[in-house]
Parts: structure tokens; C-alpha cells; sequence
């Protein structure tokens, strides 16, 4: 079974996109309308999409559920310079964090959504967190 590192270097069926970056056919061709998207290789039902297309989808996936407009993605993608705008909590929205206790004492809450982060992302900052946290308590122990 090939995996998307097997990928990196292929290109892709319009269905075999939309699998990896979790979107329906429709919200990509959306993209494609208007120029978030770049045209693929080819036309009709052989065009063929690559990495730059499923980086650019994954973009877009990570900044509007951070509340960026497309707009601005539009903007980002064609080299605006961030900082990214993030809309202000409005009363009564709902988000969803991490609370991770690291030690007896210390929790960090963490709105992976917020910090744009990718899941890989998220982990990485786990593991790494609670290597720290270890490493505090055996040099208190020592």
C-alpha cells in the first residue's frame, strides 16, 4: 500500500486528492474556480494534480478552521507576508483544546486550531513537553 511519503513525487487523480486532504470533489473544484487552487496537468477526467496541489489544500484546510477568510488565504498563498488574522472569540462560540498534564501541578491547555498546528505538529510538542517535564523532575531528584 503506498503512502503519502511513497507519493510526494506523484501526481493524482482528482478522487485520490481529495482522499488525502479530506474534502469532498466539489470544495476542491470550489478552489480550482476561485484561484485558490492552481489548474491541474491535463484536463477533464485525466488532469492530474501533485504535491503543490495537496500542500495548497492543506493550507487552505489549516487556515479557515483557524477563522481565516478566504480572502486571505487567497492572499497568503500568493506570498502575503503573515501574521495570520485570527477572529476574536464572540460570545457563546465553542472551542475545542488539549489539556495535557505534565506534571503534578502543570497542565498546558492547547488550541492546536488557534496555534495552526499540524496534527504531527501537535504530537511533536507533546513528546516534547513531557521530555522536559522528566528531565526537571530527575535533576529536583538528583
Amino acid at each position: 500500500m503506498n503512502t503519502y511519503s511513497d507519493k510526494k513525487d506523484s501526481s493524482y487523480l482528482l478522487p485520490e486528492l481529495c482522499l488525502m486532504a479530506e474534502m469532498s470533489v466539489r470544495t476542491v473544484r470550489y478552489y480550482m474556480q476561485i484561484g485558490l487552487v492552481s489548474k491541474p496537468e491535463g484536463g477533464t477526467r485525466a488532469a492530474r494534480y501533485g504535491a503543490q496541489h495537496l500542500e495548497q489544500l492543506l493550507l487552505i484546510k489549516k487556515w479557515s478552521s483557524a477563522g481565516v477568510s478566504l480572502e486571505r488565504i487567497r492572499e497568503l498563498l500568493h506570498g502575503a507576508p503573515a501574521p495570520l488574522e485570527v477572529k476574536p472569540q464572540q460570545i457563546g462560540s465553542i472551542s475545542v483544546c488539549t489539556h495535557l498534564t505534565v506534571a503534578q501541578g502543570v497542565e498546558l491547555v492547547i488550541d492546536a486550531g488557534k496555534a495552526g498546528w499540524t496534527p504531527e505538529q501537535l504530537r511533536e510538542f507533546v513528546r516534547q513537553a513531557i521530555e522536559l517535564a522528566e528531565r526537571m523532575k530527575n535533576s529536583q531528584d538528583a
